[in-house]
């Protein structure tokens, strides 16, 4: 054995003293689904409902001696350190942005009790991390990265260290979710070549795309926030240079439209909750097709700390991206019994979901803002055919981003 797997299999030993394994659990949906043998090792059920308290974990129990542990969080990472702070009875001062959600803040003060302060700084995250360097370098405590952090690392592997114990082997392939990499790199580092691996990234956040692309990291111009837990600018310098040598070719960029109809699914079907980054592993099924077929996989679910108020936004992606849910502006006639006209050319499946107007003085045709669902994307192209039929001037603006999301 190296170093790296003795470590690690001493982390997770020690870890059992503070909680216990996360289960791995074959999925049988989706096994029979996609042909293949999928476990699902389920970090959505720790104490703190990600995998992110293990590295939180190893790094403070080699560096008690700090006595003041500092880190800048929105989510995960900071409920795993304020978790932490109160089992080893430390004081950490957790840096959130103003806008982080009251859910968020409200669990994060919950696990740390009275060992952590909590302090809300800046409107974007950068501005938070800045001030959390700041304020650790003046006070003399120690920064806890979410993943740049070697002893981070090591306390993530623990998930494969759990993986190889309890299927009784290595796995012949692992779907592994990727944010600032913490997590992917502690399962290289331990089982290297033993198996094929996926690392799946939001389109709007594939950091670890754009560094293997220019062989360094890279930071993104924009990112999109959807799947906070895995949206990340710029992949980790520590954690790069353990990845470095995967190959593009074994990453995958999913949608985040398409990546909602992953949390519905398993919401619905499974009565698993998912947050987005943590239902990143289970939509790469999706693509990876006959390479998985007959063989044993397994996906990390990486976390599910999902608001259930963002329950209809994922609902309403998840149509759009399906296409059994547009939105269209229509030309409509100002005259008596137009609408009943307009009416009268939907299908029997079709439910306006949507419906705004207002009439407009000296004008003979007004603009109506029109929603609709449906059960399959074939009756729009049967709506659109009436519509062109019957002389309506329409605009499809579902997929206008700009606008959509000014008006829907």
């Amino acid at each position: 054995m190296d170093s790296f797997h003795d470590t690690a299999l001493a982390a997770t030993q020690e870890m059992r003293t503070v909680f216990p394994e996360s289960p791995l659990l074959r999925n049988a949906h989706l096994s029979e689904r996609f042909g293949a043998d999928i476990w699902l090792k389920r970090e959505d059920l720790s104490p703190v409902r990600s995998y992110k308290l293990r590295g939180a974990f190893n790094a403070m129990r080699k560096r008690r001696d700090a006595g003041l542990f500092v880190c800048a969080s929105a989510g995960n990472h900071a409920q795993g350190v304020a978790y932490m702070c109160r089992q080893f009875g430390i004081r950490g001062v957790i840096f959130m942005p103003v806008t982080t959600p009251q859910q968020k803040i409200q669990k994060t003060r919950m696990f740390g009790g009275d060992f952590i302060e909590i302090r809300m700084i800046g409107d974007y995250f950068d501005d938070c991390l800045a001030a959390a360097q700041a304020f650790c370098a003046e006070n003399g405590g120690h920064f806890l990265s979410p993943f740049d952090d070697p002893d981070v690392i090591e306390g993530q592997a623990s998930v494969g260290v759990e993986i190889e114990t309890q299927l009784g082997r290595v796995p012949d392939h692992l779907v592994v979710p990727v944010g600032g990499g913490g997590l992917s790199a502690g399962l290289v580092s331990y089982f290297g070549t033993g198996c094929q691996y996926t690392f799946v990234e939001p389109s709007g956040g594939a950091c670890l795309r754009a560094a293997l692309e220019a062989g360094k990291p890279v930071t993104l111009e924009t990112v999109n926030t959807f799947a906070d837990g895995a949206a990340v600018a710029r992949i980790g310098q520590e954690t790069f240079a353990r990845l470095k040598g995967v190959g593009i070719a074994n990453t995958l960029a999913v949608d985040e439209d398409r990546l909602c109809t992953t949390i519905l699914e398993m919401l619905n079907v499974e009565g698993v909750v998912l947050e987005p980054a943590g239902a990143l592993a289970v939509d790469a099924l999706k693509d990876l097709g006959q390479s998985i077929r007959g063989r044993t996989v397994v996906c990390v679910t990486s976390g599910g700390n999902f608001d259930f108020e963002r329950l209809p936004e994922v609902k309403e992606r998840a149509q759009r991206y399906s296409g059994i849910k547009k939105y269209f502006i229509l030309r409509l006639p100002q005259r008596p019994g137009a609408l009943r006209d307009f009416l009268n050319l939907l299908g029997p499946d079709d439910d306006i979901a949507r419906f705004e107007y207002l009439k407009k003085s000296a004008r003979n045709f007004g603009s109506v803002l029109i929603g609709i669902e449906t059960v399959t994307p074939e009756s729009f192209a049967t709506l659109f055919a009436r519509l062109d039929e019957h002389g309506y001037v329409y605009r499809d603006i579902t997929d206008d981003e700009v606008l959509a999301q000014f008006v829907i």
